[in-house]
Order: C-alpha cells, then structure tokens, then sequence
C-alpha cells in the first residue's frame, strides 16, 4: 500500500521512507504541503497519508481540510503529526479532517500499529464500496424489469422497445439473469388430455 509521507524535516523524511519500506509501504514522499497537494492530484492518489502539522506554506492542518474537501479523495485515512501535546490543539487537528494523530517524538512500534489500523479500515472501505456498486449494479437490473410490460392478451407475447413482439423467455432473458424450464400445469394437462382424447 502507498503511502504518503510530508514532512518538512529532511531526517525524518529519510527515516520514514525507510521503515516504511521495512514494513512493505511505499512511500511517496513530500517535503511540504504544496508538494503533498501535487502528489495527491494524480490519477491514482495513495489511500493513507502521514501529515506534518507544521509546514511552511501549507501546513497539516489545511492540507487535512482540503484532502475532506475533495470528493475523489474523502476515503483517504490521514494521520496527523504533532509536536504538540496540547488537548485542544489535538482536537483541533482531527476536527480539521485527521483519522488520528501522533505526538512526536513517537516510537515506530506505535507508527506501525496506526498503520495497521489505517490499513485495514482502507481495506474494508475499498470492499464496502465495491459491495456497493454490485448492489447498485443489481439495483438497475431490477429496476429495468419494472414498471408495465405491453404483453398480448392471446399469444402472451411481449413488445419491446423497437416495437417488435417476442416470447416470454426470450425478452426476459434479454432483460435479467433468470432461466425458464418449461413444463406443464395440472389445468393445462387436463384441458390438453381432454382436447386429444375428443
């Protein structure tokens, strides 16, 4: 999984992309906010980001509400970094948009374990989406068989929309996933014994 890292210490840059790396993430690097803004306008932005709050230019903060701004990016979960420790600023930080934070100086076992965390709420997000659109996609289906079907009171057979009569089977299995078995009711054997037999 990518993973963007912005940051304006060159150090600690250096030292992310590496434990990263240790850790099977690629890092796509970031030394300001101006750059993390580039990196996240590409077709195929990563899914987690680590912030720096302070930044020159852009700092973490207004790069966090601008990621919530952006539709294509809403699913991205952001971790702020922070050297302060101050509870209101904290808050202050994930009402900005932040899924969570870390004060620095922060260990890399605590680093890790929030990246596993984001890591698998990106992952059940990307597959609730994807559930999503099959529903949606077996929404429409359904929905294309709704509604009144001009269909021959003698013959049962069914017009569609290019004014052309066709059987049953034919227009539903044009029109949905289902398969018909043919066979014979009690009423109709009757009827077809009794016909025959005459």
């Amino acid at each position: 999984m990518r993973v963007l890292i912005a940051d304006d210490d060159a150090v600690l840059r250096h030292a992310l992309r590496k434990q990263l790396a240790s850790w099977e993430y690629t890092a796509v690097m970031a030394a300001n906010g101006k750059q993390a803004r580039k990196a996240l306008q590409g077709a195929d932005p990563p899914l987690l980001a680590v912030v720096d709050w302070n930044m020159p230019g852009i700092d973490g903060v207004e790069l966090c509400r601008e990621i919530r701004a952006t539709p294509t990016l809403s699913g991205m979960y952001l971790i702020l970094l922070t050297g302060n420790q101050d509870q209101k600023q904290v808050v202050a930080g994930l009402e900005s948009g932040a899924d969570d934070y870390i004060t620095k100086p922060f260990s890399w076992d605590e680093l890790r374990a929030r990246l596993r965390i984001a890591s698998r709420i990106v992952g059940l997000q990307g597959a609730l989406a994807a559930r999503v659109h099959e529903l949606q996609r077996a929404l429409a289906n359904v929905k294309r068989l709704s509604g009144l079907l001009p269909i021959c009171a003698y013959c049962k057979r069914i017009r569609n929309n290019e004014d052309y009569w066709m059987q049953v089977e034919q227009y539903f299995a044009e029109h949905s996933e289902a398969e018909f078995s043919h066979g014979i009711c009690p009423e109709c054997l009757r009827t077809q014994l009794s016909f025959n037999e005459s």
